[in-house]
């Protein structure tokens, strides 16, 4: 593929990217660029449309960024000139959302999140991604370090990349090792780009076009708290599948980048390192919705093993989903009916949130009932019910005096605690 630059990747590195020492001008934030293109796209335009300037009245207009800024970010012709040719002499090339080999992964999973810009090192072709995103701890124990060794192996031996994030720890390990497989491996970089391409190792496998080096910061850019958490949605969305080796509880990037993903709508099926000494994040990652990565794998089938993991859990998820889940559903699903259909009379009740009031159509109580009632085989609190079930306890207790009433679940004292009615 050619390192050629087209005008539209020229646009973007002009209102994006940091070009030499001056920082007087402050490039477009992600969420700003995001504001100009809706622009573009609703005047049918491209990024390279502006560098004509008699268009930056409009574009100011429409986007809300100033006329000058986004004149003095595209007056910056000479120095993209020279950054660009340093960068291509040190094996950098550039790529943008609107260039034709922009990895697809990012632009499906992440949608309007996924990077303006990419820079990267190696064999472009490798932008396709799939494999395993192998993330974890950077201070790994030594079975989390031959866990991951004899993982990354077999991902090599099943010819499915290893995705990682190059930090010292489980990135390193995992990476090394997938190489060192004759495997393919992608590092997305939070720092230090340039500098990593250049260490004797990469410069090997980059030749043999087993590595692929990217980063949607500066090929210069130190590492920040910022930039590392930034990345680790670029890890997940390269991959088909995603491994968390070693996790602190609710601290450090591992834990925060999985659990952003796990929150995502299309989320990738999270696998999670089990065992008798695995850290406790990796325990509660599980109860968030990631799958056990079993302890016996075979290597020669590696892919349709994972396959048929994340089958299974996603064809069990619509009998474990929570309250709040189910809500969330039906009340999208009684908005689409309700737009579609303006006529259709809905009988309604109303709960109070402990925010909010949300009106809900009465065919969600149907709904979530035998959830309830399946978890009230034995006496149980309120309280108790309410974290199993993650639902607010007013809207809980609305549902559950609904029920009492109607004699579907019966109310006991001293303690007051709920259990079904097996009598109906």
């Amino acid at each position: 593929m050619s390192n050629f630059l087209t005008n539209d990747t020229k646009a973007i590195i002009l209102l994006c990217g940091v070009l030499g020492k001056d920082r007087t001008i402050k490039p477009l934030t992600q969420a700003e660029y995001n504001a100009l293109v809706r622009w573009l796209i609703s005047e049918k335009m491209r990024p390279e449309d502006l560098l004509r300037h008699e268009k930056l009245d409009l574009a100011a207009t429409g986007s809300g960024i100033e006329r000058e800024r986004l004149k003095s970010l595209l007056g910056r012709g000479v120095q993209l000139g020279f950054v660009v040719e340093e960068w291509q002499r040190n094996g950098i090339w550039i790529i943008s959302r609107s260039d034709s080999d922009y990895p697809t992964r990012y632009k499906k999973h992440l949608k309007d999140k996924a990077p303006p810009l990419l820079f990267g090192v190696g064999d472009r072709s490798l932008l396709k991604g799939g494999g395993v995103a192998i993330v974890g701890s950077r201070n790994v124990d030594s079975d989390g370090e031959a866990f991951t060794r004899k993982t990354a192996e077999a991902c090599a031996y099943n010819k499915m990349p290893v995705i990682s994030g190059g930090a010292r720890g489980v990135d390193q390990i995992a990476m090394t090792a997938a190489l060192d497989s004759g495997g393919i491996t992608i590092g997305v970089l939070a720092e230090n780009l340039l500098k990593k391409s250049l260490e004797r190792n990469a410069r090997k496998a980059i030749s043999n076009d087993q590595l692929l080096l990217i980063s949607p910061y500066h090929p210069n850019a130190r590492f920040t708290v910022g930039t590392a958490m930034g990345r680790n949605k670029l890890i997940y969305a390269m991959a088909d599948y995603g491994l968390v080796v070693s996790a602190e509880h609710k601290k450090g990037g591992t834990w925060a980048g999985a659990t952003e993903e796990l929150k995502r709508e299309n989320a990738l099926p999270i696998f999670i390192r089990s065992g008798k000494n695995i850290p406790t994040g990796n325990k509660e990652l599980l109860g968030l919705g990631a799958i056990e990565w079993q302890e016996v794998i075979s290597r020669d089938d590696l892919s349709q093993q994972l396959s048929d993991s994340a089958k299974s859990v996603k064809s069990n998820k619509q009998e474990n989903l929570s309250l709040f889940d189910l809500q969330e559903q039906n009340i999208s699903q009684a908005n689409k009916s309700k737009t579609d259909n303006k006529q259709e009379a809905v009988s309604t009740e109303t709960i109070i949130d402990d925010s909010h009031m949300i009106t809900l159509g009465s065919t969600i109580y149907e709904a979530v009932l035998p959830i309830i009632i399946n978890q009230l085989g034995s006496p149980t609190a309120v309280d108790e019910l309410t974290k199993i079930l993650d639902v607010s306890k007013t809207q809980l207790n609305s549902w559950i005096k609904k029920a009492v009433n109607e004699g579907r679940i019966k109310k006991l004292l001293r303690p007051v605690r709920y259990e079904k009615n097996n009598a109906r």
